[in-house]
This record gives C-alpha cells, structure tokens and sequence, in this order.
C-alpha cells in the first residue's frame, strides 16, 4: 500500500499516515512559473495499491486539477489500483440542474476522476447521498457521525439536548443523530431567496429550555447557521452550537460565527482551517484521520467498510 499526500491538506495526510504506520510515499508536486501543475512520483509504484490524499477544497479548480494530475501520473507509472481519497468533494452542491441552462458540474468532475484513471473513490458526507450513483466506479461515502456523537456525548448531558436539522433537507442527517445520542429533533423552516442568503420562517419542535445542536454537512458563508441559532434562541433554547462536518469558511465565516449568539461550530478537518481561523475562539477541530485510515486500511485488505458503522 502507498500513500500519496497532494497540497489540499497535507496535515489531514500525515494523520492518516500515521494512523496506518505507513509512511507517505515521496512526490513532488509543484506549480511552474505560469501555475502549470507538475508531479513526479519518486518511489517505484508499478502493481502497488495507491491512495491520493486530496480534498477539492478553495482553491476549488487547482486543488481539483492537481488530483487529476496525480492519478494520471500515477496511472502512467502502472500502478495496479488506485484509490482517490477525497475528504471533501468539491462541486457536490451542483447536483442538479437548478435553472434552464445550468451545469450538473459534480457529474463532470466524477467523469473528469474516472477519466483520470481513479479505479474507486473514498470520501467523507457527500451534500447528497445520490452523487454516488454520478461515478461509474466504486465509491465510499463515509460518515462523520460517529467521530461527532462521540465529542457531543462526552461533553454533554444528553437529556438536556435538543438536535436541530438548519433545513428540511438536513433532516435524514439530524434524526440519524437524535437516533444515535438518544435526544429529540427540531427542525428549523427556512427559504432561501438566492444562493448564499437564507431567511427562518419557523421552528418545527419545542425548543425552550434545551441545549440545541445544530448538525450540518457544509458552513459556507455561516449565513444559514447564524440565522438558525438566532431563531431557537428566541423560541426559548437555553443556548445552540453547531457540529458541521466540512468548514468551507468563505467570506470571513468565522468572524461571523463570533458575533453571533452560536457558542461554538465544531467542524471536521476535511478541510485545512487557515490560522486565523484556528485562533478563533468560536471554532474546534476534530479529525476524522482514524475513520479515514481505517477505511484505508479495510479497502486495501478487502474488507467490508460499511461495518464500520455496525
């Protein structure tokens, strides 16, 4: 088995590695003088069961491109399987079309990784579960539920807590948490007028007097979420904070986040944080490199992944 970190989020990488007690496989990838993407494999991979280490995360496009690059380096060097590990799948909100003459960009770039030479792909709470069905190999849809059930319970009183979906289409993902920490489920109503800017209408659910935990797959621009902890605050909840697995953080979303009246968002590190976002106050990390790794770990023996959330 190889491990192959690309640029996106090498920390993420070397967690992995060493949960595996693999070391990572020496690469060079590099950007020429006009930001043309290079990369050269400096270890034999010929019939090796490879593993690309990159989330399509901001920059979207040349985070994207470098993984595809990889793979077809990696395909030319007659490496016999390879795995695209993609924390966070990039272009996931384009699953359809929303408008007369719009893409469905994230059946592009499953075609642009399949075309690339990925022989599967393993990834972390894809925006919508169907985006499996866009890919013509193998793919893993891993879910951070446990790494995050497993921090809510330890610090906190469950009867107490109230688990809240931002939105109507949050709700599968809320109620499979309510189901595992055993606590009630609300629902927050919203509309949203355009892309990025969201409106409560109302809360489904008796709130008051609860600890209420928002659950999300993305925070973006923080909008929806703010807006939400707002809301439950003024139906009575005795305080809210966010579990959100991917922190895209756009347009200064953690500043947002402090000025709001959210305690805390707690995301997964599918997505490098900056440092100025990990000096936040308002803002914790948990890593999902043990659930990476022992997928990892279970693919490249031939293992059952899916028993993993038995």
């Amino acid at each position: 088995m190889k491990l192959i970190a690309c640029n996106a989020n090498r920390p993420l990488a070397e967690a992995i590695a060493d949960h595996l007690d693999c070391p990572l496989t020496d690469a060079e990838i590099k950007n020429f003088a006009d930001n043309e993407i290079f990369v050269r494999i400096n270890e034999n991979v010929r019939g090796e069961d490879v593993f690309v280490i990159q989330s399509t995360s901001r920059p979207a496009n040349d985070n994207l491109l470098e993984l595809l690059i990889t793979i077809d380096a990696l395909r030319r060097a007659s490496a016999d399987r390879i795995t695209a590990v993609i924390p966070y799948f990039g272009y996931a909100r384009q699953d359809r079309k929303t408008d007369g003459r719009t893409p469905i960009s994230a059946k592009l770039v499953a075609n642009l990784i399949s075309a690339a030479g990925a022989d599967r792909v393993l990834t972390v709470d894809l925006h919508a579960g169907q985006i499996q069905g866009f890919f013509d190999i193998p793919t893993d849809n891993m879910v951070s539920l446990p790494v995050m059930v497993d921090d809510i319970t330890r610090r906190n009183d469950v009867g107490k807590l109230m688990v809240v979906s931002p939105d109507v289409g949050g709700v599968v993902r809320a109620r499979s948490f309510a189901k595992r920490i055993g606590a009630d489920l609300a629902i927050v109503d919203k509309r949203r007028p355009k892309a990025g800017i969201s409106e409560v209408m109302n809360i489904i659910g008796d709130v008051s007097g609860r600890k209420c935990i928002l659950v999300d797959d993305i925070c973006d621009s923080g909008g929806t979420l703010c807006n939400a902890a707002k809301a439950l605050l003024d139906m009575g909840a005795d305080s809210v904070s966010a579990y959100v697995t991917h922190g895209v953080l756009s347009n200064e979303a953690v500043k947002r986040i402090e000025a709001s009246v959210m305690e805390e968002l707690v995301i997964c590190n599918t997505i490098l944080p900056s440092e100025d976002d990990l000096a936040s106050g308002s803002l914790r990390v948990l890593s999902v490199a043990p659930l990476l790794g022992e997928a990892i770990r279970r693919i490249a023996n031939n293992e059952s992944v899916s028993k993993l959330f038995d």
